[in-house]
């Protein structure tokens, strides 16, 4: 079994920052993309960031230059660094690891965590 739990949600102020993180437990040997989606309420989650687990990383356009994903992987944790924040970043924020390689073998796909709530408002 492979968890993501992220954390590092909150309410902020526009133009303010929050760095969510994710952490990775369980049978892991390797974890190759990891990424940041987000629901706004009444819409349909969408990527915001992924990056590969060699460092390459692919934003979202709405998110381009204010938002910045990285990752340790020695800690198996992807975090997010979300500056400039405006009402619209209001969403739930959701790690994603497509793949995830086990040591026995096993390939676990399609794992997602619960979700971190982020609120933009004055």
């Amino acid at each position: 079994q492979v968890q993501l739990v992220e954390s590092g949600g909150g309410l902020v102020q526009p133009g303010g920052s929050l760095r969510l993180s994710c952490a990775a437990s369980g049978n892991i040997r390797r974890i190759n993309d990891m990424g940041w989606y987000r629901q706004a309420p009444g819409k349909e989650r969408e990527l915001v960031a992924v990056i590969a687990s060699g460092g390459s990383t692919k934003y979202a356009d709405s998110v381009k230059g204010r938002f910045t994903i990285d990752r340790d992987n020695a800690k198996n944790t992807v975090y997010l660094q979300m500056n400039s924040l405006k009402p619209e970043d209001t969403a739930v924020y959701y790690c994603n690891a497509p793949e995830v390689l086990s040591p026995y073998g096993v390939t676990y796909r399609g794992v997602w965590g619960r979700g971190t709530l982020v609120t933009v408002s004055s």
